[in-house]
This record gives structure tokens, sequence and C-alpha cells, in this order.
């Protein structure tokens, strides 16, 4: 077990950047600190925090122990470096004049530029870390109802429509209204076949 001790300003500041720093990878080191200097046992704080690993929790115990909240914010991961980033500038010019509709036409704008090929999702990251955002797309709204389509309503209306209500008033014919649930924008008729005068 590893004993720390914790100030008041140490656990204010733990407090704090565990919803604060930048990096989410500090923040869960803030986050298991805290947790470690409220007097919260490892099992429990791995369990919180979603820690798999005994060793990680202890590594960010003993850098701490070490280097204190200053310690817990280096990360030491290079990782490897993007082939893209010897192409930022002129990336980025092009894509200033000509803005892909797509992450797709982006990939493949890129692919032709530079002959590297990657994922639409690591393009999109590529984009988003030099700076340029997605635009927000609408809808297009429905066409309107063409003049033919006009026509055809009113001549539904004159020719089948008006006779069917008019045989309704004269009792030759049932008539019944009904609407549709919710999506209906309008009234839906529904007829059923001619009455006898017998019925």
């Amino acid at each position: 077990m590893i004993n720390l001790e914790f100030s008041d300003a140490a656990i204010a500041a733990l407090d704090y950047e565990r919803y604060h720093h930048p990096h989410p990878q500090v923040q869960r080191k803030m986050e298991v600190l805290y947790l470690k200097s409220q007097g919260l046992p490892h099992h429990q704080i791995r369990q919180l925090c979603r820690i798999q690993s005994r060793t990680t929790l202890v590594t960010y115990l003993r850098q701490y122990e070490e280097g204190g909240i200053e310690a817990l914010k280096q990360l030491h991961y290079k990782g490897q470096s993007s082939q893209l980033n010897a192409h930022i500038a002129s990336l980025k010019a092009h894509f200033e004049a000509h803005p892909p509709r797509t992450a797709a036409e982006a990939q493949a704008e890129i692919e032709r530029l530079t002959g590297i090929k990657r994922s639409p999702t690591q393009i999109k990251a590529f984009l988003k870390r030099i700076g340029m955002q997605s635009r927000k797309v609408g809808y297009l709204p429905g066409k309107a109802a063409t003049p033919e389509k006009i026509s055809e309503q009113e001549q539904f209306r004159r020719d089948e429509l008006e006779p069917r209500i008019a045989e309704a008033r004269a009792g030759e014919r049932a008539l019944f209204l009904s609407m549709l649930p919710i999506l209906s924008t309008g009234l839906t008729w529904v007829f059923s076949g001619a009455l006898r005068a017998s019925l």
C-alpha cells in the first residue's frame, strides 16, 4: 500500500485539474489521485476510473509521489508522426480554396495530391488538427407541387370526390372521413361501396 500525504491545496488542485485539464489522460490521473486523497481503497479507485491494471494505478501514484501534480501532467507517449504532417501547409491552402463536401472527397483529394491514403476517420482527425471544421448542412425541402400534380388533384376532386360526396348526401353511398396519425398533412377520404336504397 502506498501512503501519500495530501495538503488542502493539493486536494483542491487535483479536484480542479480532474475536470479542467485539456488532456483526458491527465484528467484521469488527477481523478485517481483525488480519489486516493479521499481515502478510497485501490480496488475501488480502479473500479471507478476503469483501470484494469494494478500497475497503471501504482504508476500514477508513484508519479505523484516523486513529482507532485506537475509530474502527473507529463505525457511520455510520443507516438508516430503522421506522414501528412509534411503536407500540412499545401493541403490547408488547397482545402481553404476548395472545401471538400465529405470526408471521402477529402480522402480522395489527399491521396491524389500526396499519394498518401488514410481512412475517412483519420482524414477527419487530420483536418480538425489543421484547424478545419465541418460545415453544418441542412436538408432540401421537398419539391413543390407541379402544375401536372395540381391538375391531377383537381381532376380527382372533380371526377371522383365530388360525385361520391353527392351520392353520400343522397343516401346512396356511405362516406367515412379519417385522419392518419400525426404524419398526416390533411384528411384521408375512405369510401365504401355504393349503398342500395333497400339498405
